[in-house]
Order: structure tokens, then sequence, then C-alpha cells
């Protein structure tokens, strides 16, 4: 699609719905809370998606945001790798074959990696400018396993 991300109804009620067009009143709203790891992740990465529950605005991801919570999750922790790889070999490293200086080939898995967070992290809701366009309601009592605040019961 070309041009600008439509905005979810739910933001055009809240301004008002300035552009006066016709509302979406179908929208889709998803249900269920997303808790837990799908059971491939690594360790590690379970950790990260325990720490992203943890810290993202309660109410704000379901359980079809799961896809793009993992894609997250799995891109932090390749980043993290390949940064931990080029710390360790440096920024230059040798060519094998006339041993002349090359970049580390761990840049570029960084950078890649790098642009996939911020690319779902906004669709997440993750970024500064992604959260002041997400509204939760009001707390419904429940609780996650990750947290002892109470949960939130609509997402946008």
């Amino acid at each position: 699609m070309r041009g600008r991300k439509p905005k979810p109804s739910k933001l055009k009620l809240i301004a008002g719905n300035p552009g006066g067009r016709k509302l979406n009143k179908d929208e889709p709203i998803p249900s269920g809370y997303l808790f837990e790891p799908p059971e491939w992740m690594s360790k590690e990465q379970k950790v990260g998606w325990a720490i992203a529950i943890e810290h993202a605005p309660h109410g704000l991801l379901k359980k079809l945001d799961g896809s793009a919570l993992a894609i997250f999750i799995v891109a932090e922790d390749l980043h993290r790798q390949a940064c931990i790889a080029v710390e360790k070999f440096g920024m230059i490293t040798k060519s094998p074959i006339k041993g002349d200086p090359v970049q580390n080939p761990y840049l570029p898995i960084i950078n890649k990696q790098a642009q996939i967070m911020i690319k779902t992290a906004a669709e997440l809701g993750f970024t500064p400018s992604s959260r002041s366009r997400v509204t939760l309601g009001a707390d419904d009592g429940k609780k996650n396993k990750f947290s002892n605040i109470k949960a939130r019961t609509k997402a946008r």
C-alpha cells in the first residue's frame, strides 16, 4: 500500500475524527492477552520475552501480536550476539586469504537486526512516538505471571 498507514478508528475517535471521514465500525478487535513465550525460543529469548511483556503497556499485547513480538525478540537476541562478537573481534578484521583489513562480518547483522527491531517496535507500540498514539482502558484486576501490576482490559 502507498501513503501513510491508516490510523486506527479508536484513535480517530479520541481526536474527534478531524478528517470527518466515515469510521470503520467493523474494525477487528483482537482478544486474549499475550503472556507465555513460544516453546521454540532459546532461554535468552524467553528472558527477553518476559521483559517485553512485563514492561509493555498492560493490555496492549494480544495473542494475535505474538508473532510480531517473537520477531522483535529474535532480532534483539541476534543483535546482542552480533554486538558481543564485534566487541570480541573488533570492527575491522583481516581477510582470511590476503590478510587485508575488512569490515567485521557481524556489522551488517547488527544493522539489519536493528532495522527489524525498530520496525517491529513501532508496530507493537514500543517506541516513544508510537506510544503517543496508543490508549488503554481501565483496570480489570487481572494479573499476569510477569508482573504485580494489574493488566488493562482494552487495547486500541
